[in-house]
């Protein structure tokens, strides 16, 4: 609860000082907020090893393979860069460079699945 309480009160202070910024120097409310975006994505990696260290640690347990779960992995870090750079673009009014980010993270989070699907597709082929 404490680390939200952090991240909150570092957003809303990113996105006052932004407000005030932006009248003045457009740009550099832009520049603010991704900077401000950087340092709470950087606050969170800590968070974010943990969850993959209890990932590894659940797939083990399990007796999943590293190729079950990489693809899994790989897609939610996608989704997130991909939420990040495209609210970023919309910030700075650029919506077609938005929507463009959203169909390439589409398209990469497909192709970084495809092992998954594969691996699902052999097992049925095989059960047949």
């Amino acid at each position: 609860m404490n680390d939200v309480m952090k991240v909150a009160a570092t957003a809303i202070i990113a996105a006052v000082c932004a407000v005030v910024v932006r009248k003045q120097a457009p740009e550099m409310g832009l520049v603010l907020g991704i900077c401000s975006g950087a340092v709470i994505v950087l606050y969170c990696t800590g968070a974010m090893i943990s969850v993959i260290d209890f990932m590894d640690k659940l797939a083990q347990m399990g007796g999943l393979s590293p190729a079950v779960l990489s693809p899994v992995m790989r897609t939610a870090g996608i989704a997130v860069v991909t939420r990040l750079a495209s609210d970023f673009c919309r910030d700075a009014k650029e919506g077609g460079l938005a929507s463009a980010v959203e169909l390439a993270g589409t398209v990469l989070a497909l192709l970084a699945v495809l092992p998954l699907m594969s691996a699902v597709l052999d097992m049925l082929t095989g059960l047949l």
